[in-house]
């Protein structure tokens, strides 16, 4: 892959609100999906991170409908980072962009999620989660663009 944009503090990079393409597709049967949408990186109520609220319209099959979606990002355990979980608490992974690039794993009970993270440069960033086991076969491509 191409050059990576290092980001020294994830936490600022992200807030705000960016445009968000997703392609998603089932390698069993080869069916895909896609989504479009906005995600905005808003201050959690207590101003510890920042609140992740994704909206779109996610086809498949041909039947478009409404997605949502819910995260926390908390500051990680080193400087620039951040500790990602779910709207609920519980973990799902870190976030470490300082290099420009993050692999992260996320195990979902027999399934297991991997998680590649791109920063392209200061408005683009790019994630490709590959989810493999016995209840799914997917690979979702999710790119970013920073609206202005």
């Amino acid at each position: 892959m191409g050059e990576f944009w290092p980001v020294r503090d994830v936490l600022a990079f992200l807030a705000g609100r960016w445009s968000v393409t997703r392609s998603v597709r089932d390698l069993a049967s080869d069916d895909t999906g896609h989504f479009e949408g906005t995600t905005v990186f808003g201050p959690l109520e207590d101003g510890d991170g920042l609140l992740h609220q994704e909206s779109g319209t996610f086809t498949w099959r041909g039947a478009a409908r409404p997605a949502e979606r819910t995260l926390r990002f908390l500051p990680g355990s080193s400087p620039g980072t951040a500790d990602v979980r779910f709207a609920d608490g519980r973990p799902f992974h870190g976030l470490d962009l300082t290099s420009g690039h993050h692999v992260a794993a996320h195990p979902c009970a027999a399934d297991l999620y991997r998680g590649e993270f791109t920063v392209r440069n200061a408005d683009h960033w790019r994630t490709v989660w590959r989810v493999r086991g016995p209840a799914k076969d997917l690979e979702l491509t999710t790119d970013y663009a920073r609206e202005v």
